[in-house]
């Protein structure tokens, strides 16, 4: 039903659509942040040009790696390459900053709202930025969580110094905020020692990133406990005013946050679905007289909105 008949409200002006934005926030009993890889993105968190150059640019060369999240399938021969690989790529994008404050203008508007965020994102941006741990749901993992390959368990373990160790093996300093520096000159090694390399404790086989890329993704108990305050959190507010901003959500897992915002808002007449997207701002025309579509970049339009 939907996927025949979308639309992005393209009548109505920027300053249209912030005015609602602006009202539906102040109305809204609650808000469900539904937030994607845009978001993040829009934070500075790229995973090509200029950053995916200064991290991987040795890996780019060798292999010919083009972006960051294609580097994350490359076939790597031994483990000690593939974690040098995988310890830069969790490290730029989970325990170092984002560029721009966008997660940070995000919470400003919503923290003295009941509020709960759903997210596809793996990077900790919102915690990092401030928000209350016990209203997130990261569906699809946590870059700084590692978990067996197997899984033998469904135990997740925090990888914070084996990481850390890893990225100064390789010949980055890591400074007080976190950032990764190199001496002018000095080359970088591709791979880590063999102590370094993560192993099951249990059944020995190696270690692997948290992420929901296949079947063995584990769903630890923080995980279930996340799924059940979020399922709380909608039953709680069922048929009240409730804003459901989605921000930066694409087409790769419409089932996970696009998908469930529009069928909750067609069920309740109170409800407000607002899309941020640059590029990809649309809504069923079945909810249409209840949604806000803006197409434009979030950071600019977080920063607006203050």
């Amino acid at each position: 039903m939907f996927l025949r008949s979308l639309t992005n409200k393209s009548t109505e002006t920027y300053s249209d659509k912030l005015k609602q934005l602006k009202t539906a926030l102040n109305d809204a009993d609650a808000v469900v942040i539904g937030a994607g890889s845009g978001l993040s993105t829009a934070a500075g968190f790229t995973y090509s040009g200029e950053r995916f150059e200064r991290y991987f640019h040795d890996f780019a060369k060798k292999y010919h790696i083009s972006d960051i999240y294609s580097g994350g399938f490359y076939p790597f021969q031994t483990l000690e390459e593939y974690w040098a690989w995988w310890s830069r790529h969790i490290w730029v994008n989970r325990y170092m900053n984002a560029p721009k404050p966008v997660y940070e203008d995000l919470l400003a508007l919503v923290q003295d709202k009941d509020y709960f965020v759903l997210t596809t994102n793996v990077d900790h941006c919102f915690q990092k930025a401030g928000f209350d741990k016990h209203r997130m749901f990261y569906t699809q993992g946590d870059y700084g969580l590692f978990q067996c390959s197997e899984p033998c368990h469904s135990d997740t373990y925090d990888n914070e110094d084996i990481v850390r160790k890893m990225v100064e093996a390789q010949g980055y300093t890591i400074t007080e905020r976190n950032d990764l520096i190199i001496e002018n000159g000095k080359p970088l090694k591709m791979t880590v020692p063999y102590e370094f390399v993560p192993y099951c404790h249990k059944c020995g086989k190696p270690m692997n990133v948290n992420l929901r890329s296949d079947s063995t993704f584990a769903e630890d108990k923080g995980w279930a406990e996340a799924q059940n305050r979020y399922c709380d959190f909608l039953r709680r507010h069922r048929n009240l005013h409730i804003l459901f901003l989605e921000l930066g959500v694409g087409a790769n897992t419409p089932v996970i946050i696009k998908y469930p915002f529009w069928k909750m808002t067609a069920a309740n007449p109170k409800a407000i679905y607002a899309c941020i997207n640059y590029g990809e701002a649309f809504c069923p025309r079945d909810i249409d007289k209840q949604s806000i579509c803006l197409d434009a970049d979030i950071g600019a339009v977080l920063e607006d909105w203050q």
